[in-house]
């Protein structure tokens, strides 16, 4: 039984998890704008995170990790939120956005070729050229000149390869500067970092107004509570548990989970074109975070 929690129902929890992001982030912003809404759910999730540290006696890093671990938490969770929470408020579809940065194995990838010298086999030069296949075929049904599909803004698709950009670059420079810091602290000091992220966003950009509804409420505590603490404390425990590959193969399941939750709660519907390239793009993925094992 323990093998089995920990092999199938933890990684199936933190996908069920991480996918409900997206919705949650449609639910609450017509009440809130992006950087706004995101600064709010960012302080109200340091606040636990405080009161988490102070009961386990967390153990701070120094001075130089701490920033290392800042810039990480700007990229990460600063560029990558904010850039999903625009897309998803310009027009863009849940489920295509969750598409498009479930890419990120595929950039990660190909940034460590480039930042870390790593190698890059065959079979995930074959996921990456298959992932930028799908994501185009979506993208043709969404902006071909005969398309009847309803389309979003091209603002949209910027902010979500914002998104796509700063998850991808904050993975590899976690990697390139890990700092092994206790869970609790690490995850406070980048959601920190991405809190005043959030702050310059808000205050630069928007109104900063904020309509109390029990909607805007109700997702407000799932973001914090179930996403913030919840799936990020998770998704660095199993990290921990030196399951790295395997966290990240957990990350292409995430796409066709947001879309069957948007096509349930919001009636969002993807034509045959759009779902063919998603699937092929998800089998890239796969393909570039699954290695074969040697014989």
């Amino acid at each position: 039984m323990p093998s089995l929690f920990y092999s199938f129902f933890v990684p199936a929890l933190f996908v069920w998890l991480w996918s409900t992001g997206f919705i949650g982030a449609k639910y609450g912003l017509p009440f809130a704008e992006p950087f706004t809404l995101l600064l709010i759910r960012m302080l109200l999730t340091l606040v636990l995170l405080a009161g988490l540290a102070w009961i386990m006696k967390t153990r701070w890093p120094g001075w130089r990790a701490a920033g290392h671990l800042a810039v990480t938490g700007m990229l990460v969770h600063g560029c990558y939120l904010g850039g999903v929470y625009y897309a998803i408020q310009d027009g863009m579809a849940s489920g295509i956005v969750s598409l498009i940065v479930g890419l990120q194995p595929l950039v990660t990838a190909a940034a460590a070729v480039v930042i870390l010298k790593e190698a890059v086999s065959a079979r995930q030069w074959l996921g990456l050229v298959l992932g930028l296949v799908g994501v185009a075929l979506v993208l043709v049904e969404k902006f071909g000149i005969n398309s009847q599909a309803p389309g979003f803004s091209p603002w949209s698709l910027l902010w979500a390869g914002f998104a796509l950009a700063g998850i991808s670059m904050g993975t590899v420079y976690q990697k390139r500067h890990g700092t092994g810091a206790d869970l609790v602290a690490g995850t406070l000091i980048q959601f920190a970092a991405a809190a005043a992220l959030f702050a310059l966003g808000a205050f630069a950009l928007e109104t900063r107004e904020v309509v109390w509804s029990l909607q805007l409420k109700l997702s407000m505590a799932w973001l914090v509570v179930g996403l913030s603490i919840g799936a990020v404390l998770l998704l660095m425990w199993l990290i921990r548990r030196g399951a790295a590959s395997q966290v990240a193969s957990l990350f292409y399941l995430v796409p066709p989970v947001t879309a069957l939750e948007a096509w349930l709660l919001f009636e969002e519907r993807l034509g045959g074109l759009a779902m063919t390239g998603g699937l092929i793009a998800i089998v890239g993925v796969a393909l570039v975070v699954t290695q074969k094992k040697p014989a």
